[in-house]
């Protein structure tokens, strides 16, 4: 049966608008007519948006309830780095997100994971040696090689990574980087190595010195790291080398919207909406080599109809001409899946996350900022009781510490600011790369109690506030949730108003920026089961 749609079309290539007809059947667009001039008052067609990197586990998802609601904002496909669930259960968990992205009408380009685990500095679950993911990148749903987080590797020729790049490299497959501040030589290295994109510029300098070496960079706005305002002026003049990304969403965040809201945003600051639109859909289905349709005659059927090119609200989302989501709702249906996982460590006692005095004068504080992955130094006074280096909440010296969830060790523990949090504590298993238990908190009993909420349940976030306490269950993997993602975007933002309302703390997304404490790879200052880590000297510290 022929559909046809009436509408405005949208030729992002030839930087047209017009009012026209589009015909498609069994999948396939049969043809696209100009029938007149561009009528403002009616919906448009454009080609379905693409978030060009992001880790689906982050969203507490998986990725069947991902797409489910990334289809009503207009998403029709994801660049998914399934490094998190790797880090937990190696290639079986790479399998498990491939097969349950079939079980949806969506379009899911997974990675093949290149730092499993990140560093030598931390426990992960598993380990992905040059064999895997040689192995992972001769299967078709592999797309690409995910982020070379390795950059010091990469710059001093390590030859496990090199070997990485080079199985990239034989089969044709894009690869994909990681290397946060890198400027000047060491970027144009690194980047003549292979490395073909950069989602981690937080400075339109840094961004800029790596477009003249040829790298393309990915304006990247989640519930943590958010660079659009710092990056979105360079699309002016270099439309072809940019793409937008999530990188890291929460699922409230994701039930709000997703990069059609970047769209919204990127129109407002006066970037030309053609611009705009080869960076959403454009630019990323051609480098990674999408399958799907560009509102081309004989493309496959995919496309969104959205209210206008300002608001960008979709109306209506269409994959492989089968209509999966209207005016707000989605029509992919949850489906059963078997989960999978690792955790094995046992209860923990308060004592287990004391730091005994030495006689130091100082102690180095790790400065959490809110709405970036990095991370500043403090250097300030102790606090002493008993013995003990404690934390001092009146001048919002908390304690961070790291438990190693694959096995019992002793608790890693270090001092943290800016989460601000009063009488209390959250942790979460969730907690990049290796996804030990991170936890923040103002008393050693609130954080125990905290980190056994998660135990219990292998895996999750918690939150603790004197005599009350919040879990959401993550038994998937210890990242995701088995539930409906809409459930669980409810579940996620009652515990998230617990955290700044009872908790106090004041950073934007609390759970989202404390999951990055654990990551080594982003300076300066992370803490991981094995220590307090300076990703400057690249090395394990004293507080």
């Amino acid at each position: 049966m022929k559909n046809i749609i009436n509408a405005n079309i949208v030729d992002i290539t030839n930087k047209t608008i017009y009012w026209g007809e589009l015909i498609h059947e069994n999948g396939v667009i049969l043809s696209v007519q100009k029938l007149g001039e561009e009528k403002e008052s009616e919906p448009y067609v454009i080609p379905g948006f693409i978030d060009s990197h992001v880790h689906i586990e982050s969203s507490m998802l998986v990725p069947s309830e991902f797409a489910k609601m990334a289809v009503v904002h207009g998403t029709i496909g994801t660049v998914s780095d399934p490094h998190e669930i790797a880090n937990v259960c190696g290639m079986e968990g790479v399998r498990f997100m491939i097969e349950n992205g079939k079980k949806v009408p969506y379009y899911f380009c997974f990675g093949a994971p290149s730092c499993v685990p990140a560093t030598v500095f931390e426990t992960a679950g598993s380990i992905l040696d040059c064999d895997d993911v040689a192995e992972l990148l001769n299967m078709p749903e592999i797309g690409y090689l995910s982020e070379v987080m390795n950059f010091p590797g990469v710059l001093n020729g390590d030859p496990e990574m090199m070997e990485k790049i080079a199985a990239a490299k034989t089969r044709s497959k894009p690869i994909d980087g990681h290397a946060p501040g890198l400027r000047g030589e060491q970027a144009k290295k690194y980047i003549e190595a292979g490395i073909q994109t950069d989602h981690e510029c937080y400075t339109a300098e840094e961004a800029f010195d790596k477009l003249k070496y040829g790298m393309k960079i990915l304006i990247r706005e989640g519930s943590a790291a958010k660079n659009f305002e710092a990056l979105i002026d360079l699309l002016h003049d270099h439309e072809d080398e940019m793409m937008f990304c999530s990188d890291d969403m929460h699922p409230d965040s994701l039930e709000k919207g997703h990069i059609n809201l970047l769209c919204e945003r990127a129109v407002k600051k006066g970037v030309d909406v053609f611009k705009v639109l080869k960076a959403a859909c454009i630019n990323p289905a051609k480098h990674y080599g999408f399958k799907s349709g560009l509102l081309r005659e004989g493309d496959v059927a995919d496309f969104i109809l959205v209210d206008s090119l300002k608001r960008f609200h979709v109306l209506q989302t269409i994959i492989r001409g089968v209509v999966v989501a209207e005016k707000g709702k989605s029509y992919i249906q949850s489906d059963r899946f078997k989960k999978i996982n690792r955790f094995e460590c046992e209860m923990k006692n308060p004592d287990a996350f004391e730091i005994p005095f030495s006689g130091q004068e100082k102690i180095l504080v790790i400065k959490a900022l809110d709405g970036q992955l990095i991370t500043d130094k403090w250097i300030t006074d102790p606090k002493i009781e008993s013995g003990k280096i404690v934390q001092d909440q009146e001048r919002d010296v908390l304690k961070i510490s790291v438990v190693n969830r694959y096995k019992n060790a002793p608790v890693a523990s270090a001092f943290i600011t800016g989460f601000g949090i009063k009488d209390g504590a959250i942790a979460s298993s969730v907690a990049h790369d290796s996804h030990n238990i991170v936890v923040v908190g103002s008393s050693d009993e609130w954080m125990s109690k905290a980190v056994n909420e998660i135990i219990k349940q292998e895996g999750g976030v918690s939150a603790v506030h004197k005599n009350e306490t919040r879990i959401l269950a993550l038994p998937v993997a210890g990242l995701m949730s088995d539930g409906d993602g809409y459930e669980v975007a409810a579940a996620y933002s009652e515990i998230d108003r617990f955290a700044k309302i009872n908790l106090k703390s004041g950073l934007n997304a609390p759970f989202m920026t404390l999951s990055f404490m654990a990551l080594l790879v982003i300076p300066s200052l992370k803490l991981s089961d094995l220590g307090l880590f300076d990703g400057e000297e690249f090395r394990l510290i004293s507080i």
